[in-house]
């Protein structure tokens, strides 16, 4: 007798910022828009990460998401929505631009087109952020957030407050240990970096409140993990979390550590990509 097939679902990342040369190893961005050809014409549909999560709490069934795949985006800069000139590598067709291309070569073959944007929120991190690791010229404000939530082809969730960088002079963590989520490992800490997160998108959403937070780096402390996300739910009023470990999301996974592929660290090519995913 046949044994079963089990279904995972591959969900992908790629950083907007990830720009070191204009082709596919050393630019998300051409990796995106070469990516989603291939994933199309490999057969895949891409789907709201939100329905991913919906599947993996049996609200929809497995017969709807055979090969379904997500995409997010991690960071929010403004790479993310719009085409910017790169200092050194010139134009740079922004995620939502190639999204919308793809969307027109597709021809509404695939209905489900959308990507999920986690934003860092903090105004002031992200403004230092911008001067000590871009090029100083205002590109991660939070302007286009919601009207690239009213798009429908991306939705704008949590990356925490200030991902707790190390390129920061101060961080939302009380004793300053910075680089590490995992650090993140009490109930003031974890509510300065996710439900005060939550709340600011929020606002700038005009009430609509993101229900999916990526930990910065992947990493959740045991407490955060363990004890905050399941058991404040109603302070922070996130449906999921998602890490970064190279995996297939399967049913039997943590609601709270969902895994992501990563662009650059995972797959370096459209091959690697298909061999990956279709495991």
């Amino acid at each position: 007798m046949l044994e079963k097939q089990v279904l995972r679902i591959p969900v992908l990342t790629y950083h907007s910022l990830n720009m070191d040369s204009n082709e596919y190893a050393g630019n998300d961005h051409v990796a995106l828009r070469e990516d989603l050809r291939l994933l199309h014409q490999s057969g895949w549909r891409i789907v709201p990460l939100k329905q991913v999560v919906d599947w993996h709490q049996s609200l929809i069934a497995d017969t709807e998401m055979h090969n379904a795949v997500a995409i997010t985006l991690d960071d929010g800069t403004e790479f993310d929505y719009h085409d910017l000139e790169h200092p050194t590598l010139g134009m740079q067709r922004s995620m939502f631009n190639i999204l919308c291309d793809f969307r027109d070569e597709a021809g509404g073959t695939q209905p489900g087109l959308s990507v999920s944007s986690f934003v860092i929120t903090c105004p002031d991190s992200r403004a230092e952020l911008d001067k000590k690791g871009m090029v100083g010229k205002d590109w991660w404000g939070d302007q286009w957030w919601l009207e690239a939530q009213a798009s429908g082809l991306m939705s704008i969730e949590c990356h925490s407050w200030d991902h707790n960088h190390p390129a920061l002079d101060r961080v939302a963590q009380q004793d300053q240990l910075k680089g590490d989520f995992t650090a993140i490992a009490n109930t003031a800490d974890c509510d300065a970096q996710v439900a005060k997160a939550g709340d600011f998108i929020q606002q700038k959403l005009n009430g609509q409140r993101p229900t999916l937070f990526a930990y910065p780096w992947g990493q959740a402390s045991d407490y955060l993990l363990q004890q905050y996300m399941p058991g404040h739910q109603s302070r922070h009023q996130f449906r999921a979390g998602f890490s970064c470990e190279p995996r297939l999301v399967s049913k039997d996974d943590n609601i709270w550590f969902l895994p992501r592929f990563v662009c650059g660290r995972d797959w370096q090519s459209p091959s690697q990509l298909i061999s990956l995913i279709s495991d």
